[in-house]
């Protein structure tokens, strides 16, 4: 029993340990990006190309999941309305799931996929190849080169992808209710106007930051951490991405009673 209780115990302790290094170590990436930024570290060229790569090229796969978003919600809530609700409701119900909660965080999984896995398997693929240490033999600093670069576009770019799928979602959703409930576009806009606080597309865009914070930072600092080889980088991204999942869903969960209570 005492052995029982000493490897839980042991286990616990590893998990807890885990964690506070993993957070001691992006606290400190963050840190020392924030101060390659504000001392002029960081090259325009390398912002620039990094904004291109998280925001331009993410446009398309926003778009296809936001407007799936829409479609889905609108006619989800459309079954779920009975005679005794009025149908223009379905607009405000459409509206405030997209803005509120489906573009940030469809945003920030479809993020995820296509940027910090990348970002992860790059930065992992340059440690164990070792140009992270000519990096610094040639007096470059990789945290201004590499990761200041990334968390700053991700940090600008998000908020804007999410604005695009607040508006194709919210345009899906306006033509399947129009399509599959008969709503037309006046009742629906109507329903939408019905319900809407100015505080919730602010509150969509800093969930959009936040989640454009967490993504480059974690996958710079899974990166970062690789070692082992091939296999390595192959651990690193899987686990770079797990973890960025559950930051995104714990983060989440934590902006209602933050910010809307």
């Amino acid at each position: 029993m005492k052995q029982i209780a000493s490897t839980i115990f042991g286990a616990v302790e590893g998990v807890f340990v885990g964690i506070l290094m993993h957070a001691g170590g992006m606290g400190l990436l963050a840190w020392n990006s924030l101060v390659a930024t504000f001392t002029g570290k960081v090259a325009r060229r390398d912002l620039i190309d990094q904004m291109f790569n998280i925001g331009v090229q993410s446009i398309p796969l926003v778009i296809v999941m936001s407007g799936l978003s829409g479609i889905v919600t609108s006619q989800q809530g459309g079954y779920q309305l009975t005679s005794s609700i009025p149908m223009y409701i379905l607009g405000s119900v459409v509206t405030s799931g997209i803005v509120l909660e489906l573009a940030p965080v469809m945003t920030a999984v479809g993020l995820i996929g296509r940027v910090g896995a990348r970002i992860t398997a790059e930065i992992g693929t340059m440690k164990v190849s070792e140009q992270i240490d000519a990096l610094y033999s040639l007096g470059r600093d990789p945290v201004a080169v590499l990761a200041a670069p990334r968390i700053i576009a991700g940090l600008v770019m998000t908020p804007m992808l999410v604005m695009i799928g607040d508006a194709i979602g919210v345009t899906a959703g306006m033509i399947a209710a129009n399509l599959t409930s008969h709503l037309g576009p006046d009742s629906f806009l109507y329903g939408a106007r019905l319900y809407w606080h100015s505080w919730d597309m602010v509150y969509g865009l800093i969930k959009g930051a936040t989640f454009g914070f967490i993504i480059p930072l974690i996958s710079m600092h899974m990166g970062l951490l690789t070692t082992g080889g091939a296999e390595g980088v192959g651990r690193s991204t899987t686990a770079a991405v797990v973890l960025m999942i559950v930051a995104v869903f714990v983060s989440d969960a934590m902006f209602p009673p933050l910010l809307l209570n």
